[in-house]
């Protein structure tokens, strides 16, 4: 299959444009929309965000990763493999905890340049036809890489910021919950919140941190919304208090 993680959006031409170009070289490939709303123009955020849920998918996947402020400029396009996934996207940190994570990782800067490159659509343009023809068993024309060369090591191996706020207003952060005990009490904005394993373990209207599906912590409010009640946002810090 072949994954679609962006900061595209459903609404307008992107996302249908990305998918047009990848059935058109590879018909009859299941495309999967995980991510349509990455954290706009922020690779870091998304760096740890796409680390928590690609591991989900088996070996053979092809992902299309794309959150890329400096689409045009002389970033290099990724072909990444990690732990028998592969990622196509911009070399700006967005596969920085793919890479830390994973047990085998190899990276290269693509070579292949369609007929026709906007200077803006590298999503629909290059990075969709060449994940295509990876679905299809066909390697792309690629420069190795090493791991230095693409490696961002001021970034942290846990980011205590909020990354992605989804439809029920509930707060994921970069904190993989495993580290973090439940005795834990996490400040956001002020408030202090103490661990829940499930929202009906939390009284109506109370918040909670708790570890979600995919292993984060996120902050939530029981039959609430965290962003509106606790006035959460996009990228605000955390603190946690063992």
């Amino acid at each position: 299959m072949i994954v679609l993680f962006t900061d595209f959006g459903l609404s307008g031409p992107y996302t249908g444009q990305v998918k047009a170009a990848l059935l058109r070289e590879a018909p009859g490939v299941p495309v999967i929309d995980l991510f349509a709303d990455a954290p706009a123009f922020d690779p870091q955020l998304s760096a740890y965000l796409l680390a928590a849920y690609a591991p989900e998918f088996p070996a053979g996947t092809v992902f299309v990763c794309v959150v890329d402020p400096g689409v045009g400029t002389g970033r290099k396009p990724l072909w990444v493999q990690a732990d028998g996934r592969t990622f196509f996207g911009p070399d700006n940190g967005l596969f920085e905890l793919v890479r830390r994570r994973a047990v085998d990782f190899k990276a290269a800067a693509v070579d292949w340049r369609p007929p026709r490159l906007s200077n803006t659509f590298h999503g629909r343009d290059l990075f969709a036809p060449v994940a295509a023809r990876a679905a299809l068993g066909r390697a792309p024309l690629a420069t190795p890489l090493s791991q230095d060369e693409i490696a961002r090591p001021d970034w942290p191996d846990d980011l205590a910021r909020i990354v992605y706020v989804d439809v029920y207003g509930n707060a994921m952060t970069g904190l993989r919950a495993g580290g973090v005990p439940e005795s834990a009490l996490l400040i956001a904005n002020g408030y202090e919140l103490r661990h829940a394993h499930t929202f009906g373990a939390a009284a109506e209207g109370e918040a909670f941190w708790y570890a979600n599906s995919n292993g984060l912590v996120e902050i939530a409010v029981n039959r609430g919304r965290a962003d509106r009640d606790l006035e959460l946002e996009l990228g605000m810090t955390v603190e946690v208090e063992a």
